[in-house]
């Protein structure tokens, strides 16, 4: 009897090995892109992997980091490269700019015009709806240190906290899906 209660135990503890390996239903995204077919592309992910009954989470982190500006945010006490950063890169969901084809900008306005006639949820509407169904946001602290952005300039959004890659990598091991966008 002694010998089928450890032979138990033995299983249980491989069964618990086992099911601590075992990926949950999460998506863990990295977004490094500001661009915003790229932008648009993660959070019509984001929101899909939701709505299917996925945890989401989202970090962003270098360019992606612009996405989730505020565009009537001003933040004083910026070093010089930092106000350069902020005069130089979009301020905005509203501001980003297609990846291919932007033309000046002429591409990115007829990309918008597009969405709108095809009724194509736009940027700002997306990230209203991850919001909505909860997809949780990390905007990486390093990446906002090195172009000098503030936690007080970026959006308000209900699931959005700032944090190293060690967070995220914790967020992400145990991800059925990771995607780098």
């Amino acid at each position: 009897m002694a010998t089928i209660e450890e032979q138990v135990a033995e299983l249980k503890t491989q069964l618990d090995a086992m099911q601590s390996k075992t990926p949950s239903n999460k998506l863990s995204m990295i977004v490094f892109s500001g661009d915003l077919d790229k932008a648009l592309a993660a959070f019509i992910i984001a929101t899909g992997a939701t709505a299917m009954g996925m945890e989401v989470v989202m970090f962003f982190t270098f360019w992606g980091t612009t996405v989730m500006r505020a565009k009537n945010k001003n933040v004083g006490g910026k070093d010089m490269m930092g106000t350069m950063f902020g005069a130089m890169l979009p301020k905005g969901a509203e501001k980003v700019k297609l990846s291919q084809m932007n033309m000046g900008g002429m591409g990115t306005a007829m990309m918008k015009a597009l969405m709108k006639k095809k009724n194509v949820a736009s940027l700002p509407e997306m990230i209203a709806l991850a919001e909505e169904l909860e997809v949780k946001i990390y905007v990486c602290e390093m990446s906002m240190d090195l172009m000098g952005f503030k936690r007080e300039e970026m959006v308000d959004y209900e699931g959005l906290s700032f944090a190293g890659v060690a967070t995220f990598l914790e967020e992400a091991q145990n991800s059925k899906v990771q995607l780098f966008i």
